[in-house]
């Protein structure tokens, strides 16, 4: 029995290995933080925005709303700014007001709508330029950058660009999660494949997206995907599905100041749509534990089997594809390389997430967040 257990472990621990090279040698790099964009220091100030609204949701967002619109008043002249306000009960509205935005009092969102969607679907009936950007209340854009958007999509022929923000990082457990958050978003969401035209993949990071506002509309807008979790992806998918390219990429230019003071909120933001994102396969879930076991826990520390060169090999191997696989994230985000040690249990962690959202989805919950439950859908 022990023997059938080392050499199910040896096994598992080749599995990972496989999967750890596959990382590094898939020709799309899915590890690489090449596609960024920030700010250009050539660009002229005060730059004529007047063809774009900024489109913000915003629902109890009194702590960050106003460090949002300060950003907004540095990118350029004559730029739009409509705020919704989703049924705060804080100050959310009055603090926009006062910054000079544009407030729409949101209402209830109808029967099979997301609050966000529907607080978008609301203020897009307002929106008349022909760019539109989607920008969560939390997120501050450096100088610039909103011009820097605008050229890449008119350069590159691209009717939507999104820009995933620069997490918070500041306490002990955004350190350790919030740079793994965004390398399992670049290995669920290829940003290579995502920006080549001839690719089916599609993802976007919703936190800040610049769209042309006719493309938007031309798909139905929010109101084809009103009832999605993943929305910024879902609509990727949409855009670049409809025959136009679409760019994602990192950027220090846009940076959220939502902290996180524990492992609680983290673990509820990535609950609510953990399973979504395995479209609520349990083959998925099933098969995406045995490759997280494999890769984190059985490949690094195969080495504490019997003593055997193949499970020292195997250490040796997976240890050093983990360093690669992860060091251009860390690198990016100016972290020690030291971090990469916490990997196997960051990873355990997200495992734990993910099942976490599975086991909420199958008591009848589809996602919580907000003050507001969404049930899970009859036909899955």
């Amino acid at each position: 029995m022990v023997e059938l257990l080392v050499h199910s472990a040896t096994y598992g621990g080749a599995l990972g290995v496989v999967c750890w090279l596959s990382l590094l040698l898939l020709p799309w790099r899915p590890i690489s933080t090449h596609e960024q964009i920030e700010s250009d220091p050539g660009q002229q100030p005060n730059q004529n925005l007047s063809d774009i609204t900024v489109l913000i949701p915003a629902r109890n967002e009194a702590p960050f709303i106003q460090h949002t619109l300060d950003g907004l008043k540095a990118q350029g002249e004559d730029l739009q700014v409509i705020v919704v306000d989703d049924q705060s009960t804080d100050e959310t509205a009055q603090l926009a007001y006062q910054k000079g935005a544009q407030v729409i009092t949101g209402t209830t969102p109808p029967t099979g709508w997301s609050g966000k969607l529907w607080a978008l679907e609301q203020g897009l009936k307002h929106i008349t330029t022909p760019y539109t950007l989607l920008l969560d209340a939390d997120i501050t854009l450096s100088q610039g950058i909103i011009a820097t958007l605008k050229n890449k999509i008119l350069t590159e022929n691209r009717s939507m660009v999104s820009l995933m923000a620069k997490p918070p990082m500041d306490t002990l457990i955004e350190r350790m999660l919030m740079p793994a958050f965004i390398f399992f978003f670049k290995l669920l969401y290829p940003f290579g494949l995502t920006n080549k035209p001839d690719s089916r993949m599609a993802a976007a990071a919703g936190g800040c997206i610049l769209i042309e506002t006719q493309a938007l509309r031309s798909v139905g807008a929010f109101s084809s995907l009103h009832d999605a979790l993943i929305d910024d992806c879902t609509l990727a998918a949409r855009i670049k599905h409809s025959g136009k390219n679409i760019w994602l990429g990192l950027s220090h230019a846009a940076c959220s100041h939502r902290g996180y003071q524990g492992l609680g909120p983290i673990w509820e933001m990535v609950a609510r749509t953990a399973y979504t994102q395995l479209n609520y396969s349990m083959v998925l879930l099933l098969l995406c534990t045995v490759i997280m076991l494999s890769m984190f826990w059985l490949a690094p520390f195969a080495f504490l089997l019997p003593p055997d060169p193949k499970t020292y090999m195997i250490s040796l191997i997976a240890c050093s594809a983990m360093y690669y696989a992860y060091k251009p994230t860390l690198n990016y985000y100016r972290r020690s390389p030291l971090w990469i040690f916490t990997l196997p249990f960051t990873g355990t962690l997200y495992l734990a997430m993910t099942w976490t959202s599975a086991i909420r989805y199958w008591r009848g919950e589809r996602a919580r967040w907000k003050d507001r439950h969404y049930e899970s859908k009859t036909d899955h």
